[in-house]
C-alpha cells in the first residue's frame, strides 16, 4: 500500500461536523481582530471624531487620514487571509513506479538511491538537503520538497518557502503572500500609532477630569488598547524587515538551509542572500509604484531561489553523507584558475615607478633572455670571472701594503 492510500484513512476520520467544528474554531482569532478592529472605528470615527473633536478642520483631517490607513490596513489584512497558498508543482510527487521502489527498499542508501535518480531525472531544481545529506522527502505529500518548501501540520500539505502559519490570518504565511503580510503589520503598526497619537491629548483632559462627554472611557479603552497593540506590533514588523533584508524565513532563521560545499553538506544562514536591496526586491518586486500595495508583485516562482555562490548541480559531482558541519558561508572563489586579470600600466606614469614597483612580466623577459645568453657562454664566463677574481684580491692587497708603509721609507727595489 502506498503512503497516499496509507494517509485516506486517517484524514476521512475527521469528517462531518467535528471537520466543520475544526475549521470554524481556527477562523476565532480572526473574527477577534475584526471584532476590535469594528469597535475601533465606532469608538474613534463616532465618539471621538463625530460627538467630541470641535474643530472642523481637525475633524476632517482625522477623519481621512484614519480612513487612509484603514483602507490599506484591511486590504493587506484581506490579501493575506484569502491568497492562495503556493502549492509544490506535480513533477516533484513521485509517480506510482517510482513510489513502490522507494516505499520497497530495505536500506537508508536505496531509498537514497530512488530520490537521487528521479531528481536527476526530472532534472530538478533542488540544492537543499537534510542535516545528512539526503534529498528532502515528505512522507506525508509523496514528493520531493523543493527548497525552502516545508510542511504545514496545520494545513495538512507542503507549502511553498513556508514561513510560519499564522492563526491570526488562518493561513500560512509564504511565498504568495509575504509581501502581504509584511504590508498587513505594517499598515497595522500606522493604524495604531495614529489613533494613540491623535486620542493623547483627550486621554490627558481625562486624566485631569476636563474631558465631560459620555463616550469618554471609550475613548480611553481605544487609546491603551492602540498602545498595547502597537507595542506588539513593532517588535514583529521590525523582526520580519530584518528577515526580508537577510532573506531569511522564521523557519531558516532557526535552522539554517544546508547547502552542497565541495563534496559535502554544510548549513549556511546566508546562502540565499544577494544582498539588502535584492533581497527586497525579491520579495517586492522591481516594481517601485506597487511596493506599498497589496498587489502581488514578488519575483520567482516560489520553485527555485537565486543562490549566493551558486553550487554545482547535485547530478553533477558524487556527493557524499558526511555529517553537516557550519562553514557560514557558501561562496566560492571567482575564475578557473588558468587566466587571471591584468593591471594594465600607462606610459606616462611608468617612469614614477621604482626599480622595485616594475611589472613581473618586464622582469621575467629579462632574466630569460640573460639566462639563454649566459648558457651559450657559459665556460667562459666562469673562467672570466675566477681570473677577475684573482685580479681584484691581488690589487688589493697591494693598496693594503702601500697604506701601511712609512712616508720616509724607500721602495726596495726587485730583483
Amino acid at each position: 500500500m502506498s503512503t497516499a492510500a496509507g494517509m485516506a484513512p486517517r484524514f476521512s476520520a475527521m469528517s462531518g461536523p467535528c471537520k466543520i467544528c475544526f475549521k470554524a474554531a481556527k477562523w476565532l482569532p480572526v473574527l477577534f481582530i475584526v471584532s476590535v478592529v469594528v469597535w475601533s472605528y465606532y469608538a474613534y470615527v463616532i465618539q471621538l471624531n463625530l460627538f467630541t473633536v470641535e474643530s472642523i478642520i481637525e475633524k476632517s483631517f482625522y477623519l481621512l487620514l484614519y480612513h487612509f490607513l484603514l483602507v490599506l490596513f484591511l486590504w493587506a489584512y484581506w490579501q493575506t487571509i484569502f491568497t492562495d497558498i503556493g502549492r509544490v508543482p506535480k513533477q516533484f510527487r513521485l509517480p506510482p513506479a517510482e513510489l513502490d521502489r522507494y516505499e520497497s527498499a530495505e536500506t537508508d542508501e536505496a531509498r537514497r538511491a530512488v530520490l537521487e535518480g528521479f531528481t536527476q531525472k526530472q532534472n530538478l531544481p533542488v540544492y537543499n538537503r537534510t542535516m545528512t545529506g539526503d534529498i528532502r522527502y515528505c512522507e506525508k505529500c509523496v514528493q520531493i520538497k523543493p527548497d525552502r518548501c516545508h510542511h504545514c501540520s496545520v494545513c495538512g500539505e507542503c507549502v511553498l518557502k513556508l514561513d510560519h502559519h499564522c492563526p491570526w490570518v488562518n493561513n500560512c504565511v509564504a511565498f504568495t503572500n509575504y509581501k502581504f503580510f509584511i504590508l498587513f503589520l505594517g499598515y497595522a503598526l500606522l493604524y495604531c500609532l495614529f489613533i494613540a497619537a491623535t486620542t493623547l491629548q483627550y486621554f490627558i483632559k481625562f486624566w485631569k477630569n476636563q474631558l465631560e462627554v459620555p463616550a469618554k472611557f471609550h475613548i480611553l479603552f481605544v487609546f491603551f488598547v492602540s498602545i498595547m497593540f502597537a507595542i506588539s506590533l513593532v517588535s514583529l514588523f521590525g523582526y520580519h524587515i530584518f528577515l526580508v533584508v537577510k532573506n531569511r524565513s522564521t523557519l531558516e532563521s532557526f535552522r539554517a538551509p544546508i547547502f552542497q560545499l565541495r563534496n559535502t553538506w554544510v548549513q549556511d544562514k546566508d546562502g540565499f542572500s544577494l544582498g539588502a536591496f535584492n533581497n527586497f526586491i525579491e520579495v517586492f518586486g522591481d516594481n517601485r509604484s506597487l511596493w506599498f500595495l497589496p498587489l502581488a508583485s514578488s519575483l520567482g516562482d516560489g520553485v527555485s531561489y537565486p543562490v549566493r555562490g551558486q553550487p554545482p548541480p547535485p547530478s553533477a559531482t558524487t556527493t557524499t553523507t558526511t555529517p553537516v558541519q557550519s562553514y557560514g558561508s557558501t561562496q566560492t572563489s571567482l575564475g578557473d584558475g588558468v587566466t587571471y586579470p591584468q593591471r594594465c600600466v600607462d606610459e606616462d606614469t611608468d617612469d614614477l615607478l621604482g626599480s622595485r614597483q616594475r611589472w613581473a612580466e618586464d622582469e621575467e623577459n629579462e632574466l630569460t633572455a640573460g639566462y639563454i645568453n649566459n648558457h651559450a657562454h657559459e665556460t667562459n664566463s666562469s673562467c672570466s670571472s675566477l681570473a677577475g677574481r684573482r685580479v681584484e684580491l691581488a690589487t688589493n692587497r697591494v693598496v693594503a701594503e702601500k697604506g701601511t708603509r712609512a712616508p720616509s721609507e724607500e721602495p726596495q727595489s726587485v730583483v
